[in-house]
């Protein structure tokens, strides 16, 4: 059997107040996949992804390419996995587009040259290379959102995360990114409500529930068993 990209083994973890966020999750993400986690707010979503590449820790097993995440392995797994956040302005910080996009390369060692030469391609993968000199704070939200995930782009992993990607899009902007992300070739984890969304881009989705991972399959195979309910629940805690 072919080795997954995302090996997770019984995945535990507590928050500092003692709530119990995952409670034994196992989940394979193969290469070419676009997973969608479904699952109603507070059900370990995020929780879960936060641990793929060591921003949360708990007890379990996680392999990463082949890497087992620990602290070894940690810097190299993090080049693996880029992780893109709900709040699209969290990871925008530079004077301009194109400096954001270059600042991960940079930090990794590349020289500014090669660095500002990986973000302006990432900028043209996404759509955003006209807006390489604008200053991040002047863009719409999908094109923050699209300047994120070319911050992300540019260091070149195997894998994205993204968590709640269609949060501030309207409509349009929701097809836009769903096309976008269609024609990446990284594999994808995505983080969502969406169910339109996770429709048209995802190849399978596992339902997590109590910190459990449910029900696994395809997404309509989901959405019909589980209902359209945990997409409207929008209510603030963890998830």
């Amino acid at each position: 059997m072919k080795q997954p990209l995302i090996e997770v083994r019984d995945l535990r973890f507590r928050y500092d107040d003692g709530a119990a966020a995952l409670n034994g999750v196992s989940f394979r993400l193969e290469a070419g996949e676009t997973v969608a986690l479904l699952g109603p707010n507070g059900s370990g979503k995020t929780t879960f992804v936060l641990h793929l590449n060591g921003l949360l820790t708990g007890e379990g097993s996680i392999e990463v390419c082949g890497l087992p995440l620990d602290r070894r392995n940690v810097a190299a797994i993090r080049r693996k996995i880029g992780l893109v956040f709900q709040d699209s302005e969290s990871q925008l910080f530079m004077p301009t587009v194109l400096e954001d996009a270059a600042f991960a390369p940079l930090q990794r060692g590349l020289s500014r040259h090669d660095a500002l030469d990986r973000a302006m391609a990432a900028l043209k993968t996404v759509g955003m290379e006209a807006a390489a000199a604008r200053a991040p704070y002047h863009l719409s939200a999908g094109e923050k959102k699209r300047v994120a995930i070319a911050g992300i782009l540019a260091s070149d992993p195997e894998i994205l995360a993204l968590d709640e990607p269609t949060t501030f899009l309207d409509p349009p902007g929701q097809r836009d990114l769903a096309e976008l992300l269609s024609a990446l070739p990284q594999a994808k984890i995505v983080v969502t409500h969406n169910i339109p969304f996770a429709q048209a881009l995802c190849s399978r989705a596992v339902f997590f529930q109590s910190g459990v991972i449910a029900a696994e399959g395809a997404v309509d195979e989901i959405v019909s068993r589980f209902g359209w309910d945990f997409a409207l629940d929008r209510s603030r805690s963890r998830g």
